[in-house]
C-alpha cells in the first residue's frame, strides 16, 4: 500500500530513506523509500508514529494517519540556513533571527551601504542536546503557510532590537566548520528622517524564492501530487509554453514570507563594488544593495522601507520629496499603486523608477503581510498581469515591460541629448552610455535583463530621453514626464541600470541630475 512520499526542502524526491512505523499496539514496520520518494508498506489503517532518516538530512519523528491520502514527509538538509522574522521592521523593534545549523555558529549583524559596516557581534549559538540547533520542516506543503521555525527556547531566545538607523541589514551566520549563510532585514526609520524614501522590493524577493518547492515561477499555481524527480519532465513550467501556468490557471496558492531566502545570500567577503554573481542575485536584494551604496557614495541620505510598509501606510509618502524604486519591483498590491499614483498625480510627488519589469503583477497580502497571493492570470489583450486586474502600470511609470530585449544587455543611446537630465555628461545625440555594469548574469549593458517601453497607456506628455540598443528593438526606454500638480516621474525601464551606477560615470551623472532636481 502506498503510504506517501518523502522529499527535501525543494520538493526533490529522496530515495532510500529509512522509514520506521510504530503503531498504537506496538506494531513495527521498517521500509525504505523508492526512487520517486514513494513509501510502500503493508500496514493496517490508523495513526502511527513515524521516524525517517537519511544521510545528509536531519532525522525526524512525526505522526500521521495511514490509509488515507498519501502523506508528504519532508526532510531538511544539513546546511546552514536562517531568516529574520519579521523580515522588515522599524528601528527599535524586536526582531527574531531563526537559524538552522548542525554545529555551533556565530551570528553578527552588518549594515550594507557603500561599505559593509559591522553593527554588533550578536554571539555564539548552540543548544546542549545533540543537533539541538537544527530545525525541521512541516510535513505536506508549507510554502503556503511558512516553515514556522522557532527562535530558540526559554532564556535562550534569538532576538535583537533593530538599530535605529534605517537601511539594509544582513545577519551573518558562520559555523565552526566555516559554513556561512547571510540573510537580509529591512529596517525603516522610527519616524521619517531623510528626504528620500527607497522601497526594497520584498514582494519580488518572495515571488522568486523557491524554498519549499514553489515560487511564482516553479509550481506557481500549486504543488503537484508527487515530488520532483526530473524538473524538465515533471514541472509545468517546462511543459507549458507562453508563461505556462500564468496563462492556464486562474487561482494561485499563497507564497509565505515565513521561509529562508537562499536567493538573497551575499557571500561573506563580497563588497558593494564587486560584480554581482549568481542568477538570482543580479535582480534581488544583492543588486538593490548596489543602488543603496551609490546613494551613500554620492552623499544622499535615504530611508529604506519594505513593500508591505507602503501597503499598510507605515511609509508616509507625504513626508518625502522623492520615492525611489529599485532594480525589479515586479509585484505590487493595488493599494501600493493607488497611493503612489495619487501622491505623484495629485500631490506633487516625485518618483524615480530605477529598474525594469516593474509593477507587472498585482498581489494580495494575507494575514497582516505574512503571506501574499500573486494574481497571475493574464488574458490576451492586456499589457501585463497588473493591467488585467488594475490598469496598465504605464499610466504611472510611463513605460511597461514587453518581451523584446529580455535576457540581453546593451548600452543606451541618447535621443534627447539637449534635455536638462543630460547636463554635464557631455553626451551628444546618438552617443551611447551605460557601457559598464556590475551585473554578471548577462554581462555589461545598463539596458537589459528585462526592459520596459512606452505604450499607448503612457501619459501623453512622456518624453523619450534615451533608448537601449538591445536586439529586436527591445531596448529600454528612459523617459520623463511631469504632472499638473507639480509631480514628476523619471523611469529607466531596465533591471541592469542600478548595477551601472557605481562604475559608469554618465549613468551616475544622469541619475544624480534627476535626484538633485527632484529634491529642490
Amino acid at each position: 500500500m502506498l503510504i506517501g512520499y518523502v522529499s527535501d526542502e525543494n520538493y526533490q524526491a529522496l530515495a532510500d530513506v529509512a522509514v520506521e512505523f510504530r503503531g498504537p499496539t506496538g506494531l513495527r514496520c521498517r521500509v525504505r523509500s523508492g526512487a520517486s520518494g514513494s513509501i510502500d508498506a503493508d500496514l493496517p489503517p490508523g495513526p502511527y508514529e513515524i521516524c525517517l532518516a537519511h544521510p545528509g538530512y536531519g532525522a525526524k519523528r512525526t505522526h500521521a494517519d495511514v490509509g488515507g491520502p498519501p502523506v508528504h514527509f519532508r526532510l531538511l538538509s544539513d546546511r546552514l540556513l536562517g531568516y529574520a522574522w519579521p523580515k522588515w521592521c522599524r528601528g527599535g523593534d524586536v526582531v527574531q533571527f531563526r537559524l538552522h545549523s548542525v554545529e555551533p555558529c556565530k551570528v553578527l549583524l552588518w549594515r550594507y551601504g557603500i561599505r559593509k559596516e559591522l553593527v554588533r557581534n550578536i554571539g555564539w549559538y548552540d543548544n546542549h542536546g545533540p543537533r539541538a540547533f537544527t530545525q525541521t520542516l512541516p510535513d505536506g506543503f508549507f510554502v503556503e503557510s511558512g516553515v514556522r521555525w522557532d527562535d530558540g527556547f526559554g532564556l535562550h531566545r534569538q532576538r535583537i532590537r533593530a538599530p535605529e538607523r534605517s537601511g539594509l541589514y544582513y545577519f551573518h551566520a558562520k559555523g565552526e566548520s566555516g559554513a556561512f549563510f547571510s540573510f537580509p532585514l529591512v529596517v525603516a526609520p522610527p519616524r521619517p528622517q531623510a528626504p528620500i524614501a527607497v522601497l526594497a522590493s520584498t514582494n519580488t524577493w518572495n515571488a522568486y524564492n523557491p524554498f519549499g518547492g514553489r515560487s511564482n515561477y516553479i509550481l506557481a499555481a500549486r504543488m503537484i501530487d508527487t515530488p520532483v524527480v526530473h524538473a524538465k519532465t515533471d514541472l509545468p513550467r517546462y511543459r507549458l509554453a507562453n508563461y505556462g501556468e500564468w496563462r492556464s490557471s486562474q487561482e494561485f496558492d499563497p507564497l509565505s514570507f515565513d521561509r529562508p531566502e537562499p536567493v538573497n545570500l551575499v557571500p561573506e567577503h563580497v563588497q558593494c563594488t564587486d560584480a554581482i554573481e549568481g542568477r538570482q542575485a543580479c535582480h534581488l536584494a544583492p543588486a538593490e544593495w548596489r543602488l543603496l551604496g551609490w546613494l551613500e557614495r554620492q552623499g544622499y541620505a535615504y530611508d529604506l522601507y519594505a513593500d508591505y510598509q507602503l501597503h499598510n501606510g507605515v511609509l508616509n509618502l507625504d513626508a518625502y520629496r522623492v520615492l525611489v524604486l529599485s532594480t525589479h519591483p515586479e509585484y505590487w498590491s493595488e493599494e501600493m499603486y493607488r497611493a503612489v499614483k495619487r501622491w505623484v498625480h495629485e500631490r506633487g510627488g516625485r518618483l524615480m523608477y530605477l529598474g525594469g519589469n516593474g509593477l507587472n503583477c498585482k498581489v494580495e497580502f494575507l494575514d497582516d503581510g505574512a503571506h501574499m497571493r500573486c494574481l497571475n492570470s493574464w488574458p490576451e489583450g492586456f499589457e501585463s498581469r497588473f493591467h488585467a486586474h488594475v490598469e496598465s502600470e504605464a499610466c504611472l511609470l510611463g513605460v511597461v515591460y514587453s518581451d523584446p530585449g529580455a535576457m540581453t544587455v546593451a548600452p543606451y543611446a541618447t535621443v534627447a541629448a539637449d534635455h536638462w537630465i543630460f547636463r554635464g555628461t557631455g553626451l551628444q545625440p546618438g552617443d551611447v552610455f551605460g557601457l559598464r555594469t556590475l551585473h554578471a548574469r548577462y554581462g555589461d549593458g545598463a539596458s537589459g535583463h528585462e526592459t520596459d517601453k512606452i505604450s499607448p497607456h503612457s501619459p501623453s506628455n512622456v518624453v523619450l530621453l534615451a533608448k537601449g540598443l538591445n536586439p529586436d528593438d527591445g531596448g529600454a526606454h528612459m523617459v520623463y514626464y511631469e504632472t499638473s500638480s507639480g509631480g514628476a516621474v523619471f523611469s529607466v525601464g531596465s533591471i541592469t541600470y542600478p548595477s551601472a551606477l557605481l562604475v559608469d560615470p554618465p549613468t551616475s551623472r544622469i541619475t544624480e541630475n534627476v535626484l538633485t532636481a527632484f529634491l529642490r
